[in-house]
């Protein structure tokens, strides 16, 4: 039976039935573009600016960033059509029932960042815009409420759940895009392309250290989405073309141009006009926009904020909400979102009021790419290996307390995939060269450029097929066909025993 939008959803990460899996490509489409298509994308998209680029500099940096991290994204829509559950759920298949535990601790850290960014600046931006057309004052009482507002409004949300989480996507797509492209002609009489930014050229020691990191700071928002895309494809039929499904996901990134730009063209023009809110030491893009902002585009402002913040926040905890429950199994869905939810409200006053809230979000921002990108090869190449064939019971094992089955290994743990992952994360994070905010032990090597990103996805990809032949993984594991590319081995799979004792279904057959 289809779920009414305005009934709470009840799914867990269990298998969603068949007859329940009525959505479409285009829907991903809607619910990671809708995601995506906010402010706090345009605060990400300023970065360019605040790092000295010029604009031309700084779209080259954005498209770069943007296009790699859509490419690394799209193979992580597959698992949900396949498996019919969250990504989560799926990793099981090659970090071990138990080990599907780092998918859950990635995506909690990614909703609570993402989460509180896009709370913060709809929050600034709607009291900056009601100070100014209704004289509300700015104070951390304004901040507080407005905060407050936003995140129980997100916390609704995210427990209806998926179908009325669309519901609000499918809004929320239209109305932003078209107040971004108002936005356009808001801007149109001071915007100059030619904003020269700080570098005189491209040989100035700072200027390639500062490209690489703001390319990287846009493809962390992709990047951010790796761990959810399967809480939303789940809901599409599993005989659905793998290009459609993948097609959708890249298509959505690559269309967060929009709120992308709007972000970097409007920081040139604060840079120019208003250069105090774009201080390295201090940057404050929301204020800064507001201050540029003619009188009539208040209105419009201040419903961006509220429309795109609203999709932000909602495809970001909803995801988080849904996983905890499979982890403590104790909780339904809808208690752990609300749990969730507090822990990140908290977390939002604890940085707004108490922390250096502007210092923090390239770290975070680069820390959550540089731990998830080689979480994300291990499970691309993981899908390629085993020819899209998974166990769609024995991934269940974990969430019934149960024992046994395909991806069980080593008493729940897939060290192959785990060590690929913890090996490459933690060179990478050597790697990291964030100025001023975090720099590994071995930032300086490249000349101050972070090259942390290009390290851990090269290490993970050739990490993880070597591990993979020199130690095979059952034949089981592979279903009818066999491994793709490296070898199997002989060792007898346990059967499913525990909890449940469910007998094992038929396994899904690959797209």
């Amino acid at each position: 039976m289809t779920t009414s939008i305005t009934e709470v959803e009840t799914n867990g990460v269990e298998r969603i039935p068949d007859a329940d899996r009525t959505a479409r490509p285009v829907d991903l489409f809607r619910l990671a573009f809708g995601g995506a298509n906010t402010f706090a994308t345009c605060v990400l998209g300023a970065f360019p600016i605040l790092f000295g680029l010029s604009f031309w500099q700084g779209l080259a940096a954005t498209v770069l960033g943007l296009v790699a991290g859509a490419l690394l994204l799209a193979p992580m829509s597959l698992f949900g059509p396949r498996n019919g559950t969250n990504n989560a759920v799926s990793s099981s298949a090659h970090l071990g029932v138990h080990g599907r535990v780092v998918g859950s601790f990635l995506s909690l850290l990614t909703a609570v960042a993402f989460f509180s960014i896009s709370v913060w600046s709809s929050g600034d931006a709607l009291v900056g815009g009601a100070h100014r057309l209704v004289d509300v004052p700015e104070s951390d009482l304004s901040y507080a409420i407005a905060y407050a507002i936003f995140a129980g409004l997100v916390l609704v949300v995210c427990v209806y759940g998926f179908r009325f989480m669309l519901l609000v996507n499918k809004i929320a797509v239209v109305a932003a895009s078209a107040l971004f492209v108002l936005g356009a002609f808001a801007f149109a009489g001071d915007f100059d392309a030619g904003y020269a930014g700080s570098f005189a050229s491209t040989s100035d020691p700072l200027f390639w250290p500062s490209f690489v990191g703001a390319a990287l700071i846009v493809l962390s928002n992709p990047v951010s989405f790796g761990a959810f895309l399967g809480d939303w494809s789940r809901y599409i039929p599993a005989d659905t073309p793998r290009r459609r499904v993948m097609g959708a996901a890249f298509l959505a990134q690559i269309a967060t141009l929009l709120p992308f730009v709007f972000g970097l063209a409007t920081a040139s023009i604060i840079a120019t006009k208003a250069a105090k809110y774009v201080d390295p030491a201090a940057p404050n893009y929301v204020g800064g926009l507001l201050a540029i902002s003619p009188g009539w585009y208040f209105l419009p402002l201040c419903l961006i904020a509220l429309i795109g913040g609203l999709s932000t926040g909602t495809t970001a905890l909803y995801g988080t909400g849904l996983d905890v429950s499979s982890v403590f199994t104790r909780f339904s869905r809808v208690q752990s979102t609300f749990f969730i939810g507090a822990l990140s409200i908290a977390f939002i006053f604890v940085g707004r009021f108490a922390l250096n809230l502007a210092q923090s979000i390239s770290t975070f921002a680069t820390l959550i790419i540089t731990c998830t990108a080689p979480w994300m090869i291990v499970m691309a190449l993981g899908y390629v290996t085993r020819r899209g064939w998974y166990d769609a019971e024995a991934l269940q094992v974990f969430n019934r307390r149960q024992t046994g089955g395909r991806y069980w290994f080593n008493h729940g743990w897939n060290w192959r995939g785990l060590a690929t992952w913890l090996v490459s994360a933690g060179v990478a994070l050597l790697f990291t060269n964030l100025p001023g905010q975090f720099v590994g032990p071995l930032g300086d090597l490249a000349n101050g450029t972070d090259i942390s990103l290009p390290v851990g996805l090269g290490l993970a990809a050739v990490l993880y097929l070597v591990l993979l032949t020199l130690f095979p993984e059952p034949r089981g594991v592979y279903g009818p066909d066999g491994p793709r590319f490296v070898r199997a081995s002989d060792t007898p799979v346990p059967p499913i025993t525990g909890a449940d004792d469910e007998p094992a279904a038929q396994p899904a057959a690959a797209l």
